[in-house]
């Protein structure tokens, strides 16, 4: 028996649109919110443009800029301020400014003469424009699911701030429980939210711990067997606690959304099945289901390797440009990627048949398990 949906009206979407849209305006007018001073850049003028080489013949330039504005915030509200700024071409660790740009001042009080240099650029605005265009079109095209599914982003974001904050407190003490607590949190949460408290849900959050909790258990047997030897955790940038347990950890999150969307797929896909067809059996939705899993496996891996270049990819231009060799390179910039990617690739492979599993289990008859071999 199918669910009646509740009926969405066009007004809602309209509405939630617009008073983002005036979230969004009311961002790009809160200067007042802020302590420190604000400057709103009106004029900007090159005063030299040098050009730079290293030993390894790396071009770049040096610009140097004027910046005139106003302050628009504090006690200095409506003073004009000039600021030089320079920057390189390359933006690897410098900023260019422009015109109508706000930027975040640092005053020096020195024997009485105003004197401000730039500490940062004001992106809340920006920040704000691109939630409100993520939310208008999950409204828009999505309607109540794209609403549930923005929601889920922002309740996952809030238990993730907090496991954070948690783990600092313990000083990474407790790493795999917190985060391993919170990837169950993640999953039952994010389902709940966007499927609902039914059995669809129910077999979609089995598979996702099942298939997750297996892929980091594999790698953390290989772990052992092999001593680490090729995993580069120095690699690993400004850690401050053991490597291995927060590399686990960040495997674990990191599989979690793969596996999840697979077995979200793959389940749902059986359950429309089961609903067309209420007579088929368990073997069949089982192979059925072995059958989706393949066609999805492979778009899957591949997402995750395209994320993986797109991450790694100007790190390692960079470590190339300056020298290093390629295998150095491979080590320091995308060895641990690699691993991390072989994880998620694991937990997707081995989600296929949990997911065939549980879903034939619960809804064809709980049939042995011999009666799905060919």
């Amino acid at each position: 028996m199918k669910t009646k949906r509740l009926r969405w009206p066009g007004w809602l979407t309209v509405l939630i649109i617009a008073v983002g849209g005036l979230i969004v305006l009311g961002v790009a007018h809160d200067d007042g919110l802020y302590k420190n001073p604000i400057m709103k850049i009106t004029a900007v003028k090159t005063i030299s443009s040098d050009k730079l080489t290293d030993q390894y013949q790396n071009a770049d330039r040096a610009v140097t800029q004027q910046l005139t504005g106003v302050i628009t915030n504090g006690q200095y509200q409506g003073k004009r301020v000039s600021v030089t700024n320079t920057y390189n071409v390359s933006q690897a660790n410098s900023q260019q400014y422009r015109r109508s740009q706000r930027v975040f001042l640092t005053v020096h009080s020195t024997n009485h003469k105003f004197v401000a240099t730039i500490s940062d650029l004001k992106r809340d605005t920006s920040m704000a424009m691109t939630v409100w265009l993520v939310l208008s079109l999950l409204v828009g095209l999505m309607r109540f699911g794209g609403l549930m599914a923005f929601t889920s982003v922002l309740a996952n974001g809030a238990l993730f701030w907090v496991a954070v904050r948690w783990n600092a407190h313990t000083q990474g003490a407790l790493v795999l429980t917190i985060f391993g607590g919170l990837a169950i949190l993640f999953t039952a949460m994010t389902l709940s939210i966007v499927i609902g408290l039914n059995k669809q849900m129910l077999m979609t959050f089995l598979t996702t711990v099942v298939g997750t909790a297996l892929a980091v258990l594999i790698a953390v047997v290989v772990f052992q067997l092999t001593n680490r030897k090729g995993v580069y955790f120095e690699s690993m940038q400004y850690v401050t606690q053991l490597p291995l347990p927060l590399f686990l950890a960040e495997a674990m999150l990191g599989s979690l959304g793969a596996v999840m969307d697979e077995a979200t797929d793959i389940i749902a896909s059986l359950m429309a099945l089961k609903e067309e067809r209420p007579d088929i059996s368990a073997r069949q939705i089982f192979r059925s289901g072995r059958e989706i899993g393949g066609e999805i496996m492979g778009p899957l891996v591949n997402v995750l390797f395209f994320i993986f270049v797109a991450d790694t990819l100007p790190m390692a231009i960079l470590f190339l440009k300056n020298a290093n060799s390629w295998g150095y390179t491979f080590n320091m910039t995308m060895s641990l990627g690699v691993i991390q990617s072989l994880i998620s690739g694991i937990g997707i492979v081995l989600t296929v048949p949990i997911a065939c599993w549980i879903t034939s289990s619960l809804m064809g008859g709980l049939p042995r398990w011999i009666q799905f071999r060919r």
